[in-house]
């Protein structure tokens, strides 16, 4: 089966179903032709879901988007064991893979190029001097990257100040610098937040650019560069708090991959959670079943067929059968420790079939086949979201085999053709859930292309 769980486009199902079932022969009789005539039982598509996805921030600093972008392909990921993680861990990772420096700086870059007026201001003995101040906000940059997702950012700030003193005018260039401290934390329900502490006047640096400076001046530089450096903070930590600067340091990663508008973008206080807690309910709130339902759901009126074949006594009867695939009932199965339980849903395929058997005269018959599935939402190694998904052995397989009319019923001595039409239906749902490649989530390269709007 084809799957991916954020957005909603299908992906093709059977396409390697048709070589395989050529390659068995019919079980109704060994010298009938290879019974692979029911291959378009699901073949054309079904089973697949796009979109977590998932994503939580900008790769480059400006741009827009969505978290995560429909997969078109499936991944390179071979049959076999994925490497289960679980979802703690799982959370570590995609917050540690998700939140790169080129992020942390788009999540300051609105303040690059905005203008700063310190002043004027008097100082000295009643007010004998005065100055102000006036600048620009430059780039930030990273000159730091700590464990644990936490960045430390130098702001350039360019300042030209003008002093006053008794009449005379003194013109000096400074460089201010101003260390931030980004972390990258995680919030209630599925919110990555990019947290900056208040900035104090300590974390601002003031060097003044002068060849050199009358004594008389001196005396002055000192006081103007503490009140340089606490009004700059003050101006920074005002800049950051507005609504604007906060709602693009805010990701709600179930909002962006369901499209919709965050109702916690606007949030100035938090339900702080670790990163393991984030990676579990990132399964449990992004895996939903509505999301996996809208998807297969698409595999009704999926058509099965199997022969003509011949068999019987003599090989005199023909079989053929005709049916499709009716609408799949899907429920979530109840999680009663989230920390501890995967998520799960019971699957049940129900397929009708038509069957005639001709023997001197066409005989029908109708079966009702219910095909149970679990699916399981796993966390694999590196970084990948994988549906598991155990095929049905036949004996799990229910079939309700009724015959039209008393002469029909006659015919239910002919051994093996409720058997074999179960397995043919097990064979073709085995063969689909063999390459898990088709049914995982590259996290880590969906997150390397998002954009955010």
């Amino acid at each position: 089966m084809s799957w991916c769980l954020v957005g909603l486009r299908p992906q093709p199902l059977g396409q390697s179903i048709e070589q395989r079932q050529r390659q068995v022969q019919s079980t109704l009789d060994p010298e009938m032709p290879p019974a692979w005539a029911v291959t378009p039982a699901l073949k054309g598509g079904a089973l697949a879901h796009d979109s977590v996805a998932c994503p939580i921030s900008r790769p480059q600093v400006k741009g827009s988007g969505t978290l995560m972008q429909p997969m078109t392909q499936p991944t390179d990921e071979t049959s076999g064991d994925p490497g289960w993680i679980d979802y703690a861990e799982f959370g570590e990772r995609f917050v540690t893979h998700a939140v790169t420096e080129e992020r942390i700086v788009a999540a300051v870059s609105g303040i690059a190029g905005r203008g700063m007026t310190i002043g004027p201001f008097s100082i000295g003995p009643a007010g004998l001097a005065g100055f102000v101040a006036e600048g620009k906000v430059g780039e930030p940059t990273v000159f730091r990257h700590d464990p644990h997702v936490v960045f430390a950012l130098t702001v350039p700030l360019s300042l030209t100040v003008k002093v006053l003193l008794g009449g005379r005018k003194l013109r000096l260039s400074a460089v201010v610098e101003i260390d931030l401290t980004l972390r990258a934390r995680t919030a209630e329900p599925v919110l990555i937040v990019i947290d900056i502490p208040p900035i104090s006047a300590r974390d601002v640096s003031f060097v003044l650019r002068a060849q050199a400076v009358d004594s008389a001046w001196e005396w002055l530089l000192d006081p103007i560069a503490g009140m340089v450096q606490r009004e700059v903070a003050n101006r920074v930590n005002a800049m950051l708090d507005e609504p604007q600067s906060r709602r693009g340091r805010v990701f709600d990663i179930d909002a962006m991959i369901a499209g919709v508008r965050s109702e916690h973008r606007e949030q100035a206080e938090f339900d702080w959670i670790d990163y393991g807690r984030f990676g579990t309910n990132f399964f449990h709130h992004v895996v939903t079943r509505d999301r996996v339902f809208d998807v297969v759901e698409r595999m009704a009126g999926r058509a099965i067929e199997v022969g003509p074949l011949r068999t019987g006594p003599g090989r005199k009867a023909t079989v053929t059968v005709r049916g499709s695939i009716r609408v799949p009932e899907l429920t979530r199965r109840p999680i009663e420790d989230p920390e501890h339980e995967p998520v799960s849903f019971d699957l049940m395929l129900p397929v009708s079939l038509d069957i005639t058997v001709d023997v001197l005269k066409a005989h029908h018959y109708r079966a009702d086949v219910e095909v149970p599935l679990v699916l399981t939402a796993h966390a694999a190694d590196p970084l990948r979201l994988v549906i598991d998904v155990v095929p049905p052995a036949p004996d799990h397989i229910r079939l309700a085999f009724k015959a039209h009319g008393m002469r029909a019923a006659t015919l239910g001595a002919l051994a093996g053709i409720k058997k074999q039409i179960v397995a043919q239906v097990a064979e073709v749902v085995r063969a689909e859930l063999d390459d898990s490649a088709k049914r995982t989530i590259d996290v880590a390269a969906r997150i390397a292309t998002v954009t955010r709007s």
